[in-house]
Parts: C-alpha cells; sequence; structure tokens
C-alpha cells in the first residue's frame, strides 16, 4: 500500500475548505451557516478478526486505518455537496468527529461553516 492509500483530504472542487476562520487574500461576503457530511461504516468480521489478532502482536491495523480514511473521505465529500447545494463556494472552520456508534460501526462527521468568499 502506498501513502495515497492512507490520506485524506480535498481533491478539486469548486468548493475551497479549510479548517482556518479565514482565507488569506479573500473576505467573507455572506455566511450560510453550518453544514456536515456524516457517513456510518459498520466493521466487517475479516476486519474484525485481523484486528484481534493484530492487537495481540501490537502495530498499525492498516485495514482499519484505509476504511477510516475512506470514511472521513466520504463524509467530507457529502459536506462540500451540501455546501455546493446552498450556494458557498467555501466551507470555514471544516473539522470532523468520530464516534462509536452502537459498537456496531463508526460515525464519522465532517462539519463546518458554508461561506462565500471572494478576492479582496
Amino acid at each position: 500500500m502506498g501513502i495515497e492509500d492512507f490520506g485524506g483530504g480535498q481533491s478539486q472542487s469548486d468548493v475551497l475548505v479549510v479548517t482556518t476562520n479565514d482565507v488569506p487574500g479573500y473576505r467573507v461576503d455572506k455566511v450560510i451557516g453550518e453544514v456536515f457530511g456524516l457517513t456510518v461504516r459498520s466493521r466487517h468480521v475479516g476486519s474484525q478478526i485481523g484486528a484481534g489478532l493484530k492487537s495481540l502482536i501490537g502495530g498499525e491495523l492498516k485495514g482499519l486505518t484505509k476504511t477510516l480514511v475512506e470514511t472521513r473521505n466520504q463524509a467530507m465529500e457529502r459536506l462540500v455537496e451540501q455546501a455546493r447545494a446552498r450556494g458557498a463556494n467555501a466551507v470555514l472552520m471544516f473539522r470532523f468527529d468520530v464516534t462509536e456508534a452502537a459498537d456496531v460501526g463508526t460515525e464519522v462527521c465532517a462539519y463546518g461553516t458554508a461561506v462565500v468568499i471572494s478576492p479582496l
């Protein structure tokens, strides 16, 4: 597996997503409001068994890591779709929230503030 299997983040998009409160060189023309992308992924039996065995000897659980990256990317894509649908061209203060969902999976929520920005 290469590094691209474990990376995440934004692909080419017309909606800029940043973790900061502002974007240097741009002004916020309009605040649209909170947007989020949510997904819940269950773990399959094979990964659970593999993770259990790996926990005996230690080390990274690469299968689970890759699944979490895919899950975060899906949540981020849904956030961008919602922002675009509401007329935003940027999302400020982007964050992830990850929780266990009733011991059957992992809930990943990507959230931020949808805005319209323009160059200064």
